[in-house]
C-alpha cells in the first residue's frame, strides 16, 4: 500500500479517468484535477477516501501550485483537438504543459508523466503535431526527468475514433475515405495506455524516458475500415477522396458549433501513426496490448 499521492490533470477525460482508476487500483492516493470537480465526483463517487476531486486551472500557476503541493507524482493528460477562443494548441500543449512541469519541479514532485502523442515533432508543418512537439521540449526543459508518454490514436468505448467510424459506416452505404486509405495506423486500446502510465509511475527508476504505445497490429486506414465493417456486419463501398477536397470540406465544417471533421484531423490523417521499434513501449512494461477486433466485439455487444 503506497502512502503516495498522484495528481492527474485532465482526470475526467477519455484517457485521464482510466488513468485515475488504474492508479487507484495500484494503491495510490489520487487527486483528480479538473476545472469542474463536480464532474470528478459524478464519475468516481464520493465514498473512496483515496480519491479526491479538486478544482484546478492549467492556465493559472497558483492554481497548479496548490494542487501539486506535497504530491509524489503528476500526470498531465490534458489534450485539445479543436481550438476555440483562448484554448489553442499553443496555450494547452505548450504553455500549460510547461506550467504544470515547472510547478511540479518547484514542489519537489518525484515523477512527472506527460501525455503527448506518436509523431510529435516541433519541426512539423501540422500545427497540432508541432505544438505537441514543442510541448515535449518545454516539459523536459522545466522538469528534466519527465517521462514522455506517446500513445498512437486511442480507441475504446466512448472514444471519438472507432465510435465515429462505426456511426458513419452504419449511416453511409458509400463511405468517403481520407485520401486513398493508405495512411498506416497502429491503434492502441485506451485501457492499455492507462495501465502503462500507472506502471510507469510505479517503477523504481525515475530517469527521463520516452515511451511509444501502439497496438498489436499496424494496418492501413482502409484495412481498419474493413475490419470495423466486418465486425459490424456491414458492407460499405469505400470511395477515395483526395485530401485537398477534405481540407475544403473541413474548412466549411469548422463554421458549425461541433464540426464533424476539422482541418487538423485531415492533416493528422495524412501522416502515419505508428510507434518506433527503437522506443520502449507496452512490452517493456509487461503489457500485451488488446487488438481492435477484441474491443470492437465488446463495444458491439453493448
Amino acid at each position: 500500500m503506497h502512502e503516495r499521492s498522484i495528481v492527474v490533470f485532465g482526470g475526467t477525460g477519455f484517457l485521464g479517468r482510466r488513468v485515475v482508476r488504474r492508479l487507484r487500483k495500484a494503491g495510490f492516493f489520487v487527486r483528480i484535477a479538473s476545472r469542474h470537480p463536480d464532474q470528478g465526483h459524478r464519475l468516481f463517487g464520493f465514498d473512496d477516501p483515496q480519491l479526491r476531486s479538486v478544482e484546478a486551472n492549467i492556465h493559472d500557476e497558483r492554481s497548479i501550485a496548490n494542487v501539486v503541493a506535497g504530491a509524489y507524482g503528476v500526470v498531465n493528460a490534458v489534450s485539445l483537438y479543436v481550438e476555440h477562443g483562448n484554448e489553442t494548441f499553443h496555450s494547452v500543449h505548450v504553455d500549460a504543459a510547461q506550467r504544470v512541469a515547472d510547478q511540479a519541479h518547484r514542489a519537489g514532485v518525484e515523477r512527472l508523466a506527460h501525455v503527448s502523442g506518436i509523431g510529435s515533432d516541433a519541426g512539423a508543418s501540422s500545427l497540432y503535431i508541432r505544438k505537441r512537439g514543442e510541448g515535449e521540449l518545454a516539459v523536459r526543459a522545466a522538469f528534466a526527468d519527465a517521462i514522455l508518454i506517446r500513445p498512437a490514436v486511442m480507441f475504446g468505448p466512448d472514444d471519438s475514433f472507432l465510435t465515429a467510424i462505426l456511426k458513419f459506416l452504419r449511416q453511409l452505404p458509400i463511405y468517403p475515405m481520407f485520401g486513398r486509405g493508405l495512411t498506416r495506423l497502429q491503434p492502441a486500446y485506451v485501457e492499455d495506455v492507462a495501465e502503462a502510465i500507472a506502471r510507469v509511475l510505479d517503477r523504481e527508476d525515475a530517469h527521463a524516458i520516452t515511451f511509444e504505445f501502439g497496438g498489436p497490429r499496424v494496418c492501413s486506414y482502409e484495412a481498419l475500415l474493413r475490419v470495423v465493417a466486418h465486425e459490424a456486419n456491414l458492407k460499405p463501398i469505400l470511395v477515395p477522396i483526395p485530401f485537398g477536397v477534405w481540407r475544403t470540406l473541413a474548412w466549411v465544417a469548422e463554421m458549425l458549433p461541433s464540426p464533424p471533421v476539422t482541418r487538423n484531423q485531415v492533416e493528422l490523417m495524412q501522416v502515419d501513426n505508428v510507434s518506433s521499434p527503437e522506443m520502449p513501449g507496452f512490452e517493456e512494461l509487461g503489457i500485451s496490448p488488446h487488438s481492435v477486433e477484441e474491443i470492437l466485439k465488446e463495444m458491439l455487444r453493448v
